[in-house]
């Protein structure tokens, strides 16, 4: 046996020492990454209001060499320093020109929506990813560190319509839509799917020339695919991945009111009623004594907004109902968490 070992061991060794002799390692190709050669790294940028949709700043990029002949495209990315570029807003992207042009108010929104200041100079980081139409991988190229100092604007954010049976299947309706918050193509939001089939769609504009449904129901959006539908009234999370025509959607939750001011107590929501589809609003008019209260989901303290003068927080503070009466009073859930109310005595 340890003979056959041995001639065993000798067959596979004597090959590789003749491998040795003409095995040449392949050669290896350089490459360099594209960057920012225009505006310089430490440029100090005040973006200007007035004209800002009109206006555009030119960012100009040096060549990269991908050590092969073929198409490049030239990517502009920008991101808050520190975060390493892990969620990046793509601000163009040129193939046939060295300049990529940015609008003004687009990186205006792109800045506030990363939670920039405005009115006040902050670092924001530039890079350049390089690709070629050959199959190789990407280039990123070193960050350029600019001052930017954006202006006082309500971010636009990016939207994706969501029309549906509980809206009157109206896709020009602006307020049951999903928001990019990142301006990443990634889109989410709160509707209220309450009524009628629970079915719905989601559509890129405010029309039905781009729609998407579900066909097989596994959370892949279809080009003008069957509609999407859900098992129950509530409200729902959709989050919406355009690029890879993906989906996922929440368990429904159910919307109340909670605290001492209210007909339950501290014990047991009263659930909101009535859902306006113009407004993607959830009501009630209801009797309420003079005490504390707060808006909660599912009997759930996982789920309470509180706060004070129409604005409220996640886990906010009790909202004080000075005088007992019958109210009528509204919650909103908007774009990045944001959530509001009004209370009317009647």
């Amino acid at each position: 046996m340890k003979v056959i070992q041995r001639i065993a061991w000798a067959v596979v060794l004597i090959p590789m020492f003749w491998g040795c002799d003409t095995y040449e390692m392949p050669p290896i190709v350089p490459q360099t990454a594209s960057s920012l050669s225009s505006p310089a790294s430490g440029t100090s940028i005040v973006l200007q209001k007035d004209g800002a949709a009109e206006s555009d700043l030119e960012f100009t990029v040096t060549a990269a060499d991908f050590g092969t002949s073929g198409v490049v495209k030239y990517s502009l990315q920008m991101d808050v320093p520190g975060s390493n570029f892990s969620e990046p807003v793509n601000l163009g992207a040129e193939t046939e020109s060295n300049i990529i042009a940015v609008n003004v108010e687009e990186l205006n929104d792109a800045l506030l929506a990363k939670g920039l200041p405005f009115e006040v100079p902050s670092d924001v980081e530039f890079r350049v990813r390089a690709t070629i139409n050959q199959n190789l991988s990407p280039i990123v190229g070193e960050p350029t560190t600019l001052s930017i100092t954006p202006y006082d604007a309500t971010v636009a954010f990016p939207v994706m319509y969501v029309p549906g049976d509980y809206q009157g299947w109206n896709p020009e309706n602006e307020m049951t839509v999903l928001y990019s918050e990142n301006f990443d193509n990634k889109f989410k939001g709160f509707v209220h799917i309450i009524g009628g089939s629970r079915e719905f769609k989601l559509t890129e504009g405010p029309n039905w020339d781009v729609n998407y449904g579900d066909d097989g129901a596994n959370n892949t959006l279809d080009l003008n695919g069957e509609n999407i539908k859900v098992a129950e009234d509530g409200t729902y999370e959709l989050n919406v991945d355009l690029a890879a025509k993906t989906y996922t959607i929440s368990t429904a939750k159910r919307w109340g009111i909670v605290g001492s001011a209210t007909a339950g107590g501290w014990d047991s929501d009263t659930v909101l009623d009535t859902f306006d589809r113009e407004t993607n609003s959830l009501k009630i008019t209801t009797d309420l004594a003079a005490g504390e209260m707060k808006f909660r989901a599912n009997n759930n303290w996982d789920f309470n907004y509180g706060g004070s003068n129409g604005e409220l927080t996640a886990g906010g503070d009790n909202i004080t109902i000075a005088e007992a009466g019958n109210y009528t009073i509204t919650f909103y859930l908007g774009p990045a968490g944001l959530a509001s109310y009004t209370l009317v005595k009647n």
